[in-house]
């Protein structure tokens, strides 16, 4: 009798603890990285930080990098896949006459470095007037259902318990002007996975859809991005959020008003044209 009841209480404790015996990934994990705590590391810069208004040299040339995590060793992102994901951000980019150069820049560069000193340092070693940070948090919570699967091994029958896994992922990127550390635009995507499995292929199962996750987010933000981009010349007239040159010197307004200029004396001879 005593045995059959050690027996039971084994099988009960093997059961409830399986998950974690496969899994790495049981309950509730999180990767991220902030975009306030890498530029404002103390409490004294964000309250002595005060932006100019910035002064854009068209057409300006961007950089695009992850912020990079505080624990980037095991909590970011591989750098394979940074890159594979910033390249999706770039052609948000490279539509606009207003841009000159886009570059990908991986988040190693950053990492080691805080504040804006750190972007004037990689805005000085790829030449980039303007810097794309992405940041992200990336929620995975699993846990145990009733789908269970048994299998038989050379000891007898095993209870692999099944899991409901969810993946919601958020992306935000912030478009800064480096010198004037002005905050030009920014835009968010976001993205919500389910899958069910059982436990003992929960890892691999995790790390495809944590993937697919930032993917179908970057994607969503890559819309976003797109509209601001496209509103942002109508900004800088309309709210004065930046004040625009070319790159030799010239303004832009007074580029415009010399084409106003031309294109009114151009209609005026076409009239007297027409009547005489």
């Amino acid at each position: 009798m005593k045995k059959n009841t050690f027996f039971v209480m084994l099988m009960v404790f093997l059961l409830t603890s399986c998950s974690a015996l496969v899994s790495n990934h049981a309950g509730k994990n999180t990767r991220s990285s902030s975009l306030v705590d890498f530029l404002y590391p103390n409490e004294d810069s964000r309250a002595t930080y005060k932006p100019e208004i910035p002064v854009l040299k068209l057409p300006v040339t961007v950089g695009i990098s992850f912020v990079p995590s505080k624990d980037w060793r095991a909590n970011g992102i591989e750098s394979q896949n940074e890159v594979e994901l910033l390249e999706k951000v770039k052609k948000s980019f490279l539509q606009y006459d207003y841009i000159d150069r886009i570059e990908v820049i991986p988040s190693t560069y950053l990492k080691g470095g805080e504040g804006f000193s750190a972007l004037e340092q990689v805005g000085r070693l790829y030449d980039v007037d303007v810097m794309a940070l992405v940041s992200y948090d990336q929620v995975t919570q699993t846990y145990e259902n009733n789908a269970a699967l048994l299998y038989w091994t050379i000891v007898g029958m095993y209870v692999i318990p099944g899991n409901e896994n969810t993946i919601q992922t958020f992306v935000d990127t912030a478009v800064f002007d480096i010198k004037s550390k002005k905050m030009l635009f920014r835009a968010p995507g976001i993205s919500k996975l389910e899958k069910r499995t059982t436990a003992i292929s929960i890892d691999e199962t995790l790390n495809e859809k944590s993937l697919e996750g930032f993917n179908l987010a970057v994607t969503d933000m890559s819309l976003n991005l797109d509209a601001e981009l496209a509103r942002f010349k109508t900004r800088v007239k309309e709210e004065k959020i930046a004040k625009i040159e070319n790159k030799d010197g010239s303004s832009s307004a007074g580029a415009f008003s010399v084409f106003f200029l031309v294109l009114t004396s151009l209609l005026v001879l076409k009239r007297r044209y027409v009547n005489n």
